[in-house]
C-alpha cells in the first residue's frame, strides 16, 4: 500500500488544451481530510473530471467505485493515462458524456452514489445550475453528498430541487459548495 500511495503522490499528468484546469486544491483537502482509508467502499461520480484527479484521489482512499464523466476525448484519454500511469486497472469507469446525459444514463443504471463532485470549467456558469438543478430533481442524488467547485466570486446558488447547499467553504480564488 506504501508504494500505490507513493504513487499516488505523483502529479497526474496535465493536459496542454487550455480549457482543461486542475484542480485548485481545495477539493483535495477539504473532501478528503486526513484519514486514508475514510472511503471505504463509497460510489463516486466524478463529474466535468477534467485529469481524473479527484477521482483518482477517492479511489486511493477506498472507494470502491468512481465514473469519471468527460466530454472530452483528449481529457478522458488524459484520465486513462492517469489511471495506467499510477497502476489502477480496476475500479472505475470512464463515461465520455457531458455530465447532463450522463446523470440520466446512471439514473437508468439505477446507480446511487455516495458522492457526486462537480467542477465545470469556471467560464461555464450556467452549466453549474444546470447540472445542480438536474441532480436536485434527480433520483441519483437521493442519498448522495453533491460537491461543487467553483471560483469564490461566484455563488452557484442555494437551492435545486431536494438539494439544498449547507456549508461553504473558500480557499484561496476557489469555493466548495456543499449540498444534500
Amino acid at each position: 500500500m506504501a508504494t500505490r500511495k507513493a504513487e499516488l503522490a505523483r502529479l497526474v499528468l496535465l493536459h496542454e488544451c487550455e480549457s482543461l484546469r486542475a484542480n485548485s486544491g481545495a477539493a483535495g483537502c477539504d473532501l478528503f481530510g486526513g484519514d486514508p482509508t475514510a472511503l471505504g467502499g463509497s460510489v463516486w461520480l466524478d463529474l466535468f473530471a477534467g485529469t481524473g484527479a479527484v477521482g483518482i484521489e477517492a479511489l486511493s482512499r477506498g472507494a470502491g467505485k468512481v465514473y469519471f464523466v468527460e466530454s472530452s476525448k483528449p481529457a478522458a484519454e488524459l484520465i486513462r493515462q492517469n489511471l495506467l500511469s499510477l497502476g489502477i486497472a480496476q475500479g472505475f469507469e470512464i463515461v465520455r458524456q457531458k455530465g447532463a446525459r450522463a446523470i440520466r444514463e446512471f439514473e437508468s443504471r439505477q446507480i446511487n452514489p455516495d458522492f457526486i463532485f462537480l467542477d465545470p470549467p469556471y467560464r461555464l456558469q450556467q452549466i453549474y445550475r444546470e447540472t445542480l438543478d438536474l441532480l436536485g430533481n434527480s433520483l441519483i442524488s437521493e442519498r448522495a453528498l453533491v460537491v461543487a467547485e467553483h471560483e469564490k466570486r461566484f455563488d452557484p446558488g442555494e437551492n435545486f430541487g431536494r438539494l439544498q447547499r449547507f456549508r461553504k467553504l473558500e480557499q484561496g480564488d476557489a469555493a466548495l459548495s456543499f449540498y444534500r
